[in-house]
């Protein structure tokens, strides 16, 4: 009977993964580029294909180009467990964010492997398509059609900066499968991930189980002014688009402050056209990224910003047009996965606490259609979406053994 300390995962083996994985799209300050549908992409697709044709799995790709990779369970009508995270990553983004749920998967895999381990249901290794929305918004692209949240359509048609559709790039790579999204049936989802914040490191946990994600809107702003020279247009004459989007960051701040505590909104990407130093930008595109597990107060945010916004352009001169182009309600994740998760990290001896997650996942969709929760493990001062991100191979081994775990509980392991 496989029981006790014979269940744990090779940290090494998977330390050695996520460092060959690396490899492929390096970024310029030790992280990583390889964001999704580029040809760097396509390369972490082979590697990733050929180390689950190593470990015995079956691949199916659906049209969204989300890759499932299957270990067959003993009884044929279970529904299998999936468990995964996405390869893709920010322009300037970490080693671990999203690799350390794919590897970490098919480490568990390759574990059942070398322990003779046979499950009544099927294993599915996910690699999610665009999880980040960094080249193609919004974030958590695939898993969205898969819950038939957005149409496949829509998402085709999603462009980057460079014009280029979703659609078109996915063929281009030639990940685009047969496969009808959203067709397949999950028993149950699991995802392992780096914290991205500074919680669990800062209270000395290994482990981080969560009950909840935050949700989220993301509200792009499209403000229009008047093209003109900065020396020589007066200051009352200006129809100044760049000043209306000072006024509205520094709002969007203040409406955070005051929904403290368990509330946070900013601005990470802007484009000001024409972009001259010596021209007033004409027009002024930016992302407002606001987020709490609370939904009053998630939407009282998002009805609060607009319509100050709003009044801050009249004032101004500038107009102003706003489209939601990303959204989830806040998630609250199978209490019975949840305690799964748990009795894992207590089985190990692994500190633990509860966590609710500040970023978006792709097992925040899949809870949509079936029992889903996440593992957490804890990431160097907090900081992800950075080249500077960074875990300890303990800590991975950690997450992974966690993830191991939980896992074979909800597949059950047959003797």
């Amino acid at each position: 009977m496989v029981t006790g300390e014979n269940l744990r995962i090779d940290g090494d083996r998977l330390w050695d993964s996520l460092m060959e994985m690396a490899r492929i799209g390096p970024g310029i300050a030790g992280g990583n580029n390889r964001q999704t549908l580029t040809d760097e992409d396509a390369e972490a697709r082979a590697l990733f294909k050929t180390w689950c044709d190593e470990a015995g799995l079956s691949m199916g790709v659906d049209q969204m180009g989300t890759m499932f990779m299957t270990r067959p369970g003993t009884d044929p009508d279970a529904l299998p467990v999936y468990v995964g995270s996405h390869l893709d990553t920010q322009p300037t983004g970490g080693k671990y964010d999203g690799v350390l749920g794919v590897l970490g998967a098919l480490e568990a895999v390759r574990s059942m492997n070398d322990l003779g381990i046979k499950t009544k249901h099927p294993i599915v290794v996910t690699n999610w398509a665009n999880e980040e929305g960094a080249r193609f918004a919004p974030a958590m692209l695939a898993s969205a059609v898969f819950a038939g949240v957005l149409t496949q359509d829509h998402a085709y048609s999603r462009t980057d900066l460079d014009g280029k559709t979703y659609g078109d790039e996915l063929k281009r790579i030639g990940w685009k499968g047969d496969e009808e999204v959203g067709t397949r049936k999950m028993h149950a989802y699991y995802e392992l991930h780096i914290e991205q914040g500074p919680i669990l490191e800062a209270e000395g946990k290994d482990i981080g189980v969560v009950t909840h994600c935050q949700g989220l809107w993301w509200l792009e702003f499209t403000l229009t002014g008047r093209e003109a020279h900065t020396g020589s247009t007066p200051m009352d004459m200006r129809v100044n688009a760049g000043l209306a989007m000072a006024r509205i960051l520094e709002m969007v701040q203040e409406v955070a402050m005051a929904a403290q505590p368990g509330a946070v909104g900013g601005v990470g990407q802007m484009q000001f056209s024409p972009n001259s130093r010596n021209v007033l930008p004409g027009k002024v595109v930016f992302t407002v990224d606001i987020r709490s597990p609370d939904q009053a107060k998630l939407d009282g945010m998002r009805a609060e910003i607009e319509s100050r916004a709003a009044a801050i352009c009249a004032d101004i001169g500038v107009g102003c047009a706003i489209d939601p182009v990303g959204h989830f309600d806040p998630v609250t994740f199978a209490p019975e996965l949840v305690g799964n998760v748990r009795k894992a990290a207590e089985e190990l001896g692994y500190s633990h606490m509860n966590l609710i997650s500040g970023a978006g996942h792709d097992a925040c969709w899949a809870a949509q259609v079936a029992p889903a929760t996440m593992v957490m493990c804890p990431c160097v001062n907090g900081i992800s979406h950075n080249e500077a991100e960074e875990i300890s191979r303990e800590w991975a081994r950690a997450g992974a053994e966690v993830l191991f775990r939980a896992v074979l509980e909800t597949a059950e392991i047959v003797e």
